[in-house]
């Protein structure tokens, strides 16, 4: 095959194994494993094998499934996902034979929840129980982590019968072989605890047995943990010492994982820096011989070429990115990287659904895990279509309506795309937001959307149009507080967009999603790669066993007061995987939260609020008003004919992207 002129090293082929068990993958991109929800029930497993196959079509090298348990007692909530009987792999032939005939290759990962385990079932190395889960498992005896490593084996034994390509044995994330890797977990005194040697003779045997069932080609990737970023994690020492056992065992590849998911550091999310992790995986490659993956924080092909070109890696893991966009690898190689619709690390439609018991999707990609029901087919009849406002809304509702054959003109009153987004992308950790506006606009020329900025669409305009959406958005409510028109008084818009620099002393009225936002946006101070992990306590696991050290203080740009009229605590209604370590940057920024206040009047000492009945003044240079938004909708209302209104024109409770996007989709998807 020729060089790639521009991804010479992420779209070059490489083999995994040897003999006639070995894959060649036609690039070094691997879509790593998530959970989306298809895998825990029959009657969904022509969903996933669509979802998986529309992904071998887009390119990429390999696929690795979400965790399916050895046992039952290794579910990850009751009847979840499981390979532990023929059955079992004879509907998995659905799922590889379609990603086959896609032209791809495909892992099942074999992961036993341990003691994360959603269900009273649950069973670990010890009794201990987890901070995420209600449950306290069962601490196994001897002879049970004798058969459970066993059971492992027999579940890519089964793997191998279904015509899965590879296994990805899960050792990470603090899942059950995690678990008895680490003393925080495991306080045996058997062969299978008591001494860090000990404890690493679980996971060795799991891999030792699983290569003596399937032999000595059959591709077999182990998942290592190279942070735990837990106390009583693994040290560098011990982690080298577990991988050069395993590859001993019979490892063909070693994947990457960062952190346990009980871990107080945040490794996957928006606030991460790009390739934040990339020096661990280096670590790890001067340690053994076989090919190493890298994993966490890399969604674009510039970034993953960069690592494996430095020689860090020998292949890189972006999950959550082809979740985004399906097609990746395939706009790579064709030299439209710039129609990439890139992965924004929200967590908000994949694992904050997972975590809740509910399908997997994506905010920036709505019909990811329903490709068989949102469909977007071609129009029998060549219509024309106005969308009004050029928000997350009206944005994928254009670019839906021009990908299904109608003739789209798409009117915006402002000069720029984007809206809300415009402002979202401003918050420090929430760069990447820029990258879905320059998706939606690379895919409006690309698709020949007539674009009409500056331009407030009246009824008379819309007149000739076969199709009318509005997407007219919100603007920013403003509260009824006396003195709310005072000269320090600036709404969040104003403050984001920059047409306002507060002052050194700011109040922020409003806790909800924006206040938080503009809290970060106001105390924030540029930080390099070193100085955010010596924030969130990241050092050397040779020196601090799971990677953690004490953190060092931030210093705020701004004194900022957090205040809202509700009792609950500040943050409570943020993302579920997220919104902890927003709450986090909070604290370590020194922002102070007030609850359950009455906002008195705005007056030059600042914001006059009453607190449990004491009447207080917090001193303010600038006062930011953050208390919700109100639906912009009299276009609509006063349109006079039938007409599509969706985004926050439709509903202006707390700004919520993925449910805009996913409606101006599905709106489209309906005509």
């Amino acid at each position: 095959m020729m060089t790639h002129p521009t991804y010479p090293h992420l779209l070059e082929p490489i083999t995994l194994g040897a003999g006639p068990d070995a894959i060649t993958l036609r690039n070094r991109v691997v879509m790593g494993s998530m959970h989306t929800g298809l895998e825990d029930h029959p009657w969904d497993i022509d969903k996933l094998g669509a979802f998986f196959a529309e992904r071998a079509r887009g390119g990429v090298g390999l696929i690795i499934t979400g965790g399916y348990a050895p046992t039952k007692r290794g579910w990850l909530k009751p009847f979840a996902s499981e390979m532990t009987n023929r059955l079992h792999a004879m509907r998995h032939e659905r799922i590889t034979g379609e990603v086959h005939d896609a032209g791809g290759a495909i892992a099942l990962q074999v992961l036993h929840a341990g003691r994360y385990g959603y269900h009273p079932l649950s069973q670990s190395a010890s009794d201990k129980k987890s901070p995420i889960t209600p449950f306290r498992p069962s601490a196994m005896s001897s002879k049970e982590v004798d058969h459970t490593a066993t059971a492992f084996a027999k579940s890519v034994a089964l793997a191998r019968k279904a015509g899965y390509d590879a296994v990805e044995i899960m050792g990470s994330e603090g899942y059950l072989i995690n678990q008895f890797l680490a003393s925080r977990t495991n306080d045996r005194d058997d062969q299978w605890g008591g001494s860090a040697a000990r404890r690493m003779h679980f996971a060795v045997e799991v891999v030792r047995r699983s290569r003596e069932l399937v032999g000595a080609d059959f591709p077999i990737i182990y998942r290592i943990s190279l942070l735990d970023l837990v106390e009583g994690g693994q040290t560098w020492e011990e982690t080298a010492e577990l991988a050069l056992h395993l590859q001993a065992a019979g490892v063909t590849v070693f994947n990457t994982g960062i952190g346990w998911h009980e871990a107080r550091v945040p490794t996957i999310i928006t606030q991460v820096p790009r390739g934040a992790w990339r020096s661990y995986t280096a670590r790890l490659k001067q340690v053994v011989d076989v090919p190493v993956c890298a994993s966490n924080r890399i969604n674009s092909p510039e970034l993953a070429e960069d690592i494996l070109a430095a020689g860090e890696a020998d292949l890189v893991s972006m999950a959550r990115p082809l979740l985004a966009d399906p097609a990746f690898v395939a706009k790579a190689m064709d030299e439209r990287a710039d129609e990439i619709n890139t992965c924004i690390a929200c967590n908000q439609a994949c694992l904050d659904h997972v975590f809740s018991n509910e399908r997997a999707s994506c905010l920036v990609n709505p019909r990811a895990c329903h490709e068989t029901e949102l469909v977007l087919m071609p129009t029998l009849r060549k219509q024309t279509v106005a969308v009004v406002g050029a928000g997350p809304a009206g944005l994928a509702a254009a670019t839906s309506a021009a990908e299904r054959g109608f003739a789209v003109t798409l009117f915006e009153k402002a000069p720029d795309l984007g809206g809300q987004f415009r402002l979202a992308m401003q918050v420090p950790g929430k760069e990447d937001f820029a990258e879905t506006l320059r998706y939606f606009t690379r895919r409006l020329e690309v698709l020949g959307v007539d674009v009409r900025l500056s331009t407030a669409a009246s009824a008379d305009d819309l007149a000739g149009f076969d199709q009318v959406v509005v997407a007219t958005g919100v603007e920013p409510r403003i509260p009824e507080i006396p003195g709310i028109d005072h000269p320090s008084v600036a709404s969040y818009a104003d403050v984001l967009s920059g047409a306002v620099v507060p002052g050194q002393r700011v109040a922020v009225i409003g806790a909800g999603g924006i206040g938080v936002d503009v809290s970060v946006f106001l105390t924030h101070t540029d930080e390099d790669l070193d100085e955010w992990m010596a924030h969130w306590g990241v050092g050397d696991p040779a020196l601090s066993p799971g990677g953690l050290t004490e953190a060092k203080p931030r210093t705020p740009a701004r004194e900022v007061t957090l205040v809202q009229r509700k009792t609950t605590p500040i943050g409570i209604g943020l993302g579920k995987t997220s919104g902890w370590a927003h709450r986090a940057v909070l604290k370590q920024s020194k922002v102070t939260l007030v609850s359950g206040a009455t906002y008195d009047r705005i007056d030059d000492e600042g914001l006059h609020v009453t607190v449990d009945g004491v009447a207080r003044v917090i001193e303010a240079d600038t006062v930011v008003v953050c208390a919700g938004q109100d639906s912009v909708r009299d276009l609509y209302d006063g349109l006079g004919r039938e007409a599509y209104l969706i985004g926050g024109a439709d509903v202006a409770a707390e700004l919520d992207a993925k449910r805009a996007i996913k409606q101006g989709t599905e709106v489209v998807a309906a005509l």
